[in-house]
């Protein structure tokens, strides 16, 4: 039996990098994924043949977190198919890395509307569905929230603030039996660092260089401890900020 046996699991932004990795390892745990993604379709689809043909079971609905209506969607459509709710995670988000004289207003409603006012958002709708019997909310921040980087200064604090929201909601959620905490996640080798040209870069030499393990991260890294937090081992943990950076943001 599976950690997550049983348990129904919503995972936003899970069309690729880390949000593809964690539905993945929480279906080979017995749980049944909801795999949102906001414009991947093909994507999304890729992400839930591989749990089906694996045995596992998923859907995959579509939603732009930045929406209200689209997330009272996804959520009437997990409740249509599954009847119930026992884990949110929170992956979706975008990073645009620039400096403070290309900072716009765009630029920063943008971030803030996807990256942290969707959290809450989705937060909202899950906390109506998690009932008595609870809930667990993840909610992947980044190692930047701590150790803000330059030409980051709107992505930093974005994160920043989730885990402000994280540590905020543990407390006021406790009592209803929701656990809620954050991943802080240091590089990790996905489509979207690739697409930007991190990986390969100069910039992620640096990091392999100023990383005690002496890699980059990998998806996998994330979503093993993302099944920790989401399991019954972690029946004691809330209102944390987990650092897994392989020693790059350690304190």
């Amino acid at each position: 039996m599976g950690k997550l046996e049983s348990k129904v699991a919503i995972v936003t932004g899970a069309s690729k990098g880390i949000g593809a990795s964690i539905a993945k390892r929480f279906a080979a745990e017995g749980a049944k994924v909801v795999v949102n993604y906001a414009s991947s379709k093909e994507g999304a689809d890729t992400v839930v043949k591989a749990i089906t043909d694996n045995g596992g079971i998923a859907i995959a609905v579509q939603g732009d977190v930045a929406k209200e209506a689209d997330i009272t969607r996804l959520f009437e459509q997990t409740m249509k198919v599954f009847g119930s709710l026992d884990i949110l995670v929170n992956n979706a988000g975008i990073y645009q890395f620039a400096p403070i004289e290309l900072v716009s207003e765009a630029s920063f409603h943008q971030h803030f509307n996807i990256n942290v006012l969707g959290s809450l958002l989705t937060t909202r709708e899950a906390v109506k569905l998690f009932g008595e019997k609870g809930g667990n909310i993840i909610n992947i921040s980044s190692g930047v929230s701590n150790t803000p980087i330059a030409s980051a200064s709107v992505y930093s604090a974005t994160k920043a603030a989730l885990d402000a929201i994280t540590i905020a909601l543990s407390k006021e959620l406790g009592g209803k039996g929701i656990r809620v905490n954050s991943i802080l996640p240091g590089g990790v080798d996905t489509e979207g660092g690739r697409s930007g040209g991190i990986i390969g870069s100069e910039f992620e030499a640096k990091m392999i260089e100023n990383t005690p393990l002496g890699r980059i991260g990998q998806p996998e890294d994330i979503a093993k401890v993302a099944v920790f937090l989401a399991s019954e081992d972690a029946g004691w943990v809330t209102g944390e900020k987990v650092t897994v950076s392989g020693g790059i943001y350690g304190l």
